[in-house]
């Protein structure tokens, strides 16, 4: 019985063939927790692919980025991510108080390799963590269900030139982005809003 497949899955695979090899990569590759080179991996990556489902199955996904480490491994089931400021929409993070499976995808471009963790969202206080994330407005904790590495042959390998400024790090004032003084947001901002304040940069 495959912790993998669903029916679904096995019907594409009998379509074109891939039964053996889907059972082979099940067996070689799949796993339930993080192993070791899981964990280094993940932990030394600055951005990643969140994908949620809302309660009716309609899928979001977004892009989650920082410096390297800010997908913490607490142990090898257990993920954790701040959650900073945005646009405010809460999309992903709002299908995941409905709907908490999440599937995570890791991508190492430079070195032309990913990862795939599937698991359960849950939440808890930006503090809940230590040390904690600067500026978290909440952490993000993924009990982890599925993990397996893809095939590579289709990353476009990518230099990385520098990291975002806006991520927010100890000791530093972190910019406002152009966005939230343009005409369209700046009399919708949330209270308390770095940008409400004309003496930030």
């Amino acid at each position: 019985m495959s912790k993998l497949f669903r029916p679904s899955h096995r019907a594409l695979q009998e379509r074109f063939d891939t039964v053996r090899l889907a059972n082979r990569i099940e067996s070689k590759l799949f796993r339930e927790h993080m192993t070791p080179d899981d964990r280094a991996f993940i932990e030394k990556l600055d951005l990643f692919f969140l994908a949620t489902a809302d309660a009716d199955g309609f899928p979001n996904c977004s892009f989650k980025g920082g410096d390297p480490g800010f997908v913490r491994t607490l142990d090898e089931c257990t993920l954790v991510f701040p959650n900073y400021d945005g646009n405010g929409m809460y999309l992903s993070l709002g299908n995941a108080t409905e709907n908490p499976h999440v599937g995570m995808l890791f991508i190492d471009f430079e070195a032309q390799q990913r990862l795939r963790v599937n698991g359960t969202a849950s939440f808890g206080a930006a503090d809940s963590v230590d040390p904690p994330f600067p500026e978290a407005q909440f952490v993000v904790r993924v009990a982890v269900r599925q993990v397996f590495p893809n095939c590579p042959r289709y990353i476009p390998k990518m230099q990385r030139i520098e990291p975002s400024r806006f991520v927010p790090r100890p000791g530093v004032q972190t910019p406002v982005p152009g966005w939230k003084r343009t005409e369209w947001a700046c009399d919708v901002l949330p209270a308390g809003d770095p940008a409400l304040d004309p003496g930030n940069k």
